[in-house]
Order: structure tokens, then C-alpha cells, then sequence
């Protein structure tokens, strides 16, 4: 909580040290110096902890954190961009006995590090990618995923757990976007020579909330809308974001022809959709050996077992899975809050965690 609690904290832990210098080198995903402010610093941790520099790569003008071996077999995946816009999340840097608060300090620069500090003593086909528009869809870095996972015998991802729980399941997700164009006038002195977008757009908000399917866990949920000008004005256009999640394809298949083919209302507006399916499910078939080997490793070392979760946020694993390679996901941080202001990390769970991502590295080397 307070700067000297930090500061101990940090004596004590050279892993929250260096977590506190990542969480306060802000990373938002829009901001292209301030990602490649980061991939620099986590270079310098990475000279500090292992002995060499990450390898910093462009990708499609984007910056992409590399260590270790330039065509691995395991891969060590994560991100170190985040959602926080800079000065959006106060304080920026707070430890509080166990509990540590920073923008992405859950989601997920403290897994990041994890796998770095993992990485020390191994030698092998091995490498930590870190990658920098993960927030935003992943795509610049979505052909790179594909092409190393196609290649891989094990992608472990560093996402964030669910209460200690690693991932073996995560909906697919698309996105979209629909404009409604419409034609503007005087809304007291002549509305009738409108063409209202914002009734319109109304419309369209019912109609896609009736696409979800619960059976299998489909979410069509209406998220950010624009309509109008002026108080005055009979709005000429109105923009709705759209955020689908699935466990299965077919159903993002299903969803994405429905938004596709709307039609309006009022035969004089135009709909204009843009968007689409932006990452497929990530499948069972794809985690279960590499979770049933997880469990293997932390029984080996005395560990608890770590249990396993399917939930609705995907990530880059998905990206891995649908290359073909075998993939464990929320290997990470524990704590929670993810993209919320209470955002938090367990500091004690960091060294137990990374020396079970050690002993598995080992073992999947063998």
C-alpha cells in the first residue's frame, strides 16, 4: 500500500521488482511507443534474469518480444499489452500485504514474467514470445501464432488463471461493427424529411440480442453505440459494436451469416456491416493431454492439483489450437479483476507458480 511496503516487497522478491518496473511502464495496445517502451524494458529483465537479451522483432510494425530458440518446440506464450489507457488505473503501482494492484499486473505482465523466470537453467527447443496487439484481436500477430503453433509439440499460454485454475476450454469470438446510414433534417420543423438511423439502430440492438444460444454457451451481446449530432437533428448515422462469443464454431458461423444478411426496417436506410469471426474455439481434444501431463508434474513436485476451467474470454491460444498444435492456456498469474478497476494479483502464488512452469518445461523436454 504504501511506497516502503513496495519497496520490501521488492527486497525480498526480485520477481515483484521487476513486476512493479513492467505494471508502471504502461502499455496500452493503441499506443505504439509506449509497447515498445515495454518489449525494450522486458529485454533488460530478460539480460537481468537470464543472461541474454530478448530478441526484439517487428511484425507487420509491431514489436514482439523473442527469447530463446528461433524455431522452438515449446513455445512459452504471452502479451505485454494491455487495455489501460495511461492514467486510467490509480494508484499505478500498490502492494497491500498479498494483494497487488497495476494496469495488467493480473492480465498479464506477472505471467509474462513467470515464464521468463521459468526459462532459467533450461536448455532445449524452447522460447517466450510475448506479442503486443493481443487486446485488440491479435491482428498482426495472428500469422505469426499460426505459423510457429503449426510447427510446435506444445504451446503454453500465460494468460491469467481462474483462481489458480489452468484452461482448458475458451469460446471463440467475433466482432463486428454496423452502420446505420440514414438521411438528416430538422428534428422540430420538418423530421418527416428524415430518415431516422437512430430508430433504426434500435431495431438492430433486438435483433441481434435474439441470436444468443445457451445451449452452447452463445453470447450476442450489443456493446458500444453511436447515433446523431445534435438535439435538434434527425440522426443521418448511428454505429453499433457487436461482441459474439461461442464454444462453437457452428454457432459463430450461424451468427455471423444472421448479422450479414440484416435488412432495415425502413427500406430508405442503408446497413453497412463490417467484421467477422476473429478467433475460432479453443477445444478440449486440444488441452487434455497437456493438462493431464500438468497434473502429472505438479503431483511430482508436491503441488497441489491446479484443476481445470472453460470460460468465455479467448486469447491467442485459440489461434495455436486451430494450427494444430497442443495447447495449455491460463498457465499465469492468480488474482483476479481482469480489465477491472480491481485488478489484482496473489504475490505469494508467483514463485510457486513459476517453479511448476519450470518442472513442466523440463519434463516436456524430455
Amino acid at each position: 500500500m504504501t511506497s516502503q511496503n513496495s519497496a520490501e516487497y521488492g527486497r525480498l522478491t526480485p520477481m515483484l521488482a521487476a513486476l512493479e518496473a513492467l505494471v508502471r511502464c504502461e502499455s496500452p495496445t493503441e499506443d505504439l511507443d509506449a509497447c515498445r517502451n515495454v518489449v525494450r524494458l522486458a529485454s533488460d529483465i530478460a539480460t537481468r534474469v537470464l543472461g541474454t537479451p530478448a530478441e526484439i522483432r517487428e511484425i507487420e510494425g509491431r514489436p514482439v518480444f523473442w527469447w530463446g530458440s528461433p524455431e522452438p518446440e515449446i513455445i512459452l506464450l504471452g502479451h505485454l499489452d494491455t487495455v489501460w489507457p495511461h492514467g486510467s488505473f490509480q494508484p499505478l503501482w500498490e502492494v497491500d500485504g498479498d494483494v497487488v494492484r497495476g494496469p495488467g499486473v493480473f492480465d498479464m505482465k506477472a505471467g509474462f514474467l513467470q515464464g521468463l523466470y521459468a526459462l532459467k537453467g533450461i536448455e532445449g527447443s524452447v522460447a517466450l514470445i510475448a506479442t503486443t496487439d493481443e487486446e485488440t484481436g491479435s491482428h498482426t500477430s495472428r500469422k505469426l501464432i499460426q505459423d510457429l503453433s503449426a510447427r510446435a509439440k506444445a504451446i503454453l499460454v500465460l494468460e491469467a488463471s481462474l483462481d489458480g485454475k489452468v484452461k482448458t476450454g475458451r469460446k471463440g469470438t467475433s466482432m463486428y461493427q454496423v452502420h446505420v446510414h440514414g438521411l438528416a433534417s430538422h428534428a422540430g420543423l420538418e423530421p418527416e424529411k428524415g430518415v431516422n438511423a437512430t430508430t433504426e439502430i434500435a431495431h438492430v440492438v433486438l435483433k441481434v440480442s435474439q441470436l444468443e444460444n445457451r445451449e452452447h454457451g452463445t453470447t450476442v451481446v450489443p456493446t458500444v453505440l453511436r447515433s446523431g449530432t445534435t438535439t435538434n437533428t434527425v440522426p443521418h448515422h448511428a454505429i453499433l459494436d457487436i461482441d459474439i462469443r461461442s464454444f462453437a464454431m457452428s454457432e459463430l458461423e450461424r451468427v455471423d451469416a444472421t448479422i450479414k444478411a440484416l435488412k432495415a426496417e425502413n427500406p430508405k436506410i442503408r446497413i453497412e456491416v463490417t467484421g467477422g469471426i476473429n478467433r475460432p474455439p479453443l477445444q478440449e481434444q486440444s488441452t487434455s493431454a497437456l493438462y493431464e501431463r500438468a497434473e502429472k508434474v505438479a503431483s511430482s513436485i508436491g503441488m497441489s492439483p491446479l484443476g481445470s476451467a472453460k470460460v468465455g474470454g479467448a486469447s491467442d491460444g485459440n489461434f495455436a489450437a486451430a494450427a494444430g498444435a497442443p495447447v495449455l492456456d491460463g498457465l499465469g498469474a492468480v488474482g483476479g479483476g481482469a480489465h477491472a478497476p480491481s485488478e489484482w494479483l496473489s504475490a505469494k502464488s508467483l514463485e510457486p507458480r513459476t517453479e511448476f512452469l519450470h518442472a513442466f518445461i523440463v519434463d516436456l523436454l524430455k
